[in-house]
């Protein structure tokens, strides 16, 4: 075990992976072969791939695909040579990437493909969006994606869907991120990024056409501890315009049918839409809220429903007092008895006050669950909050349960119809 322990984050693994990879799909004597090459960068005189992978230690290669294509039944996979996070140009890097910045870029590009109207900005922290917002300007999406949750964004990757410009690399500059992902940059971004000399700074050109690769499937592997390995095609969500949402309507097996009675509004079908393609890059378990195209709570990987939905809930109070004591006093909401000493008790009173009347800005919210709510107890987090509409894939037994507990409630709910799980 190594004494400097900060001596591992330091340290370059070597790379034994081959120069290339081959995988093979075999139906008798029809064989489809997907053709990888190894992905590397000169940084300070050295040519390396990654620089590690999950962990220090860890030896890690990425392949990027550059030839063969695969087709199964009626699905045909992404064509080769179309990259993305696979072979990014380093405009700026201080030290070789990891699995990690590799893997966060790709999850915010996974959210990004489906935000392409308007600027956008997507903050990925542990291959989860910690804030996802929608701005009038790039600079207004990324200042409302870091003020959503500013703690969780420290030392993570920013990805925009718009060209950086000299505005909002002022406002990267001002916390502490790994990575910035973006299809370009314009002159002077640069100079105020190069303050940030560790700050690996990616331009993926392919951004360009993001939307693109909206429908576009691609082999996802998961491999098991024996060697074994899981295949599956990668996820696409069906429901991607106001259009395809459903008004949520069941019936029972005795042939009560159970119809929502509210529509969203227009506003809120926008928000319901935006949360909904946001879920396709959350770790299920998964429940958010949403508001005004920003994401307010994220509640992830949790094995409950009505659990998670606690948990985006709180998390979007602990937010709110954070931001609230950040802007106010420059100081953390948890480090304000440590600044302030006897005096942080009024002020922590004064913030805890006006978190608890906005209710953690959950009020008129729109609640998002990758899968169906199987009792009306996890809707019922959401309402008590003033949550005015909900977006779930239904499904459950008691979907009548659910219709019901929000038309008391005066709730809007709508159906997409497919689950929208993510491991």
């Amino acid at each position: 075990m190594a004494t400097d322990l900060k001596l591992a984050y330091k340290t370059i693994m070597d790379d034994h992976f081959t120069p290339q990879l081959e995988i093979s799909f075999i139906d008798g004597d029809q064989r489809q072969t997907l053709a990888y090459e190894k992905v590397a960068w000169v940084i300070g005189h050295q040519e390396k791939g990654l620089r590690y992978g999950e962990n220090p230690g860890q030896e890690a290669a990425m392949y990027k695909l550059v030839n063969g294509n695969l087709v199964l039944g009626e699905v045909k996979a992404l064509d080769a040579k179309n990259f993305l996070a696979s072979d990014p140009l380093l405009v700026q890097s201080g030290k070789h990437p990891g699995k990690t910045n590799i893997t966060d870029a790709d999850n915010a590009l996974n959210i990004l493909r489906y935000l392409s109207e308007t600027p956008c900005a997507v903050i990925v922290k542990h291959n989860n969006p910690c804030g996802v917002a929608k701005g009038r300007t790039l600079a207004d999406a990324y200042y409302l994606a870091n003020k959503a949750d500013r703690l969780a964004a420290f030392g993570g990757c920013i990805a925009f869907n718009r060209e950086v410009d000299r505005e909002t690399a002022k406002l990267v500059i001002e916390n502490y991120a790994e990575v910035v992902v973006a299809p370009g940059f314009v002159e002077g971004a640069l100079d105020l990024f190069a303050t940030k000399k560790n700050l690996r700074v990616m331009q993926i050109n392919n951004m360009a056409r993001l939307s693109d690769f909206v429908a576009q499937r691609v082999v996802d592997f998961k491999s098991l501890i024996d060697g074994g390995i899981v295949a599956q095609w990668s996820f696409v969500p069906q429901a991607r315009t106001v259009q395809q949402l459903l008004p949520a309507s069941t019936t029972r097996k005795d042939g009560t049918v159970h119809v929502i009675k509210r529509l969203p509004s227009a506003a809120e079908y926008e928000d319901l839409l935006f949360g909904w393609l946001v879920e396709a890059g959350v770790t299920s378990n998964s429940v958010l809220y949403v508001k005004d195209g920003v994401t307010v709570g994220i509640g992830t990987g949790e094995q409950d429903r009505v659990g998670v939905a606690e948990i985006a809930r709180d998390k979007a109070y602990r937010k709110l007092a954070d931001w609230l004591a950040w802007e106010k006093y420059q100081t953390p909401y948890n480090a304000l008895k440590l600044k302030f000493g006897g005096g942080a008790a009024s002020i922590i009173r004064e913030i805890d006050e006006e978190v608890s009347a906005r209710k953690g800005d959950l009020k008129g919210s729109c609640m998002v669950s990758d899968a169906f709510f199987p009792f009306r107890d996890g809707v019922e987090v959401g309402i008590n909050e003033g949550v005015q509409s909900i977006v779930q894939p239904g499904g459950s037994q008691r979907d009548w349960d659910v219709i019901d507990c929000c038309n008391e409630a005066g709730v809007a709910m709508v159906f997409t119809g497919q689950r929208s799980f993510k491991h």
